[in-house]
């Protein structure tokens, strides 16, 4: 029987954190380690999720876990992988979470040779659009508009005006073995993608999008209901890559008002009716390559 919701391991495996209230970050590292149970390996950079797991003399993981690496989530993967496989152990699985500016900036020299290698390990990347561990500072996956501490909001420039990397289409560029985007707002639908990812060899790699209150300017009991409007809006989408075909797993039958996601948010409070209609037009012009070249189920 498929896992949701309701059929997952009641057994926790990271609690007792020190993470921001309503942090998605936080969530997405809970379920996935809930999904591949005790006998996961957990890698994690410096970032949110290492900086509120680890606090001495209180370890927040109920299964092995160690702090990497700010750039080496994936190569410490490698030789946790190895290392065990080396001494005849084959019953676990090697995890990675890494927030997004580790994942697509200081992290991807070594994401990629992991993908190259083709080892059998599982990185999972919680993108909250920023380095929100070390102050909210711009990283290769924030979005166009978006106001950080590195992208302030001023006359001429209203935010960062460089538009948000694609890993997950530059994860399957290289040929790796399964790939796909999620959202802790689509919670049955990642659950299902790290399940299945568990059950493949070689690399794997999901993006997980896991708003962040503090460097988004939302309420904390809003985190779900903004991780599943970027998705309902169109600015995020539900994907897979695996046997060289891109799949698109969720379409939205109307796209719900992309003004009304971002005016929500007090990183694009800034934004003008033009700047809105960029954005709007950069998804627009995103789907369409996507429906084009992505198989519908």
């Amino acid at each position: 029987m498929s896992l949701n919701a309701k059929t997952l391991n009641e057994d926790e495996f990271f609690f007792g954190h020190k993470a921001c209230a309503g942090c998605g970050g936080s969530l997405a590292v809970r379920i996935a380690l809930k999904v591949l149970g005790e006998k996961a390996i957990a890698v994690l950079p410096a970032g949110c999720m290492s900086a509120v797991g680890f606090n001495f003399p209180q370890l927040c993981f109920g299964n092995n876990a160690i702090i990497s690496t700010f750039a080496g989530t994936a190569s410490m993967l490698t030789g946790v992988e190895a290392g065990l496989r080396a001494q005849g152990i084959h019953d676990f699985h090697a995890v990675g979470f890494a927030g997004d500016g580790g994942t697509a900036d200081i992290g991807i020299q070594a994401l990629s040779g992991a993908i190259d290698r083709n080892d059998d390990i599982l990185y999972i990347c919680y993108d909250n659009e920023a380095y929100m561990n070390t102050g909210i500072q711009k990283s290769s996956l924030t979005p166009f508009g978006a106001k950080t501490t590195t992208t302030p909001a001023g006359k001429n420039i209203r935010g960062n005006i460089r538009p948000k990397k694609n890993m997950f289409e530059i994860a399957a560029a290289h040929g790796i073995a399964y790939a796909a985007t999620a959202s802790v707002g689509y919670l049955n639908d990642f659950i299902n993608k790290v399940e299945k990812a568990s059950k493949i060899k070689g690399t794997k790699y999901i993006h997980v999008i896991a708003p962040c209150p503090t460097g988004w300017g939302t309420a904390t009991d809003e985190t779900i209901d903004f991780a599943k409007e970027i998705v309902d809006c169109g600015l995020w989408y539900l994907a897979e890559y695996e046997g060289g075909e891109f799949i698109l797993n969720h379409q939205p039958k109307e796209f719900t008002d992309v003004a009304q996601y971002l005016k929500k948010q007090s990183r694009f409070a800034q934004l003008t009716e033009e700047d809105i209609d960029t954005v709007r037009n950069s998804r627009d012009q995103k789907w369409e390559s996507i429906q084009k070249n992505y198989k519908r189920i």
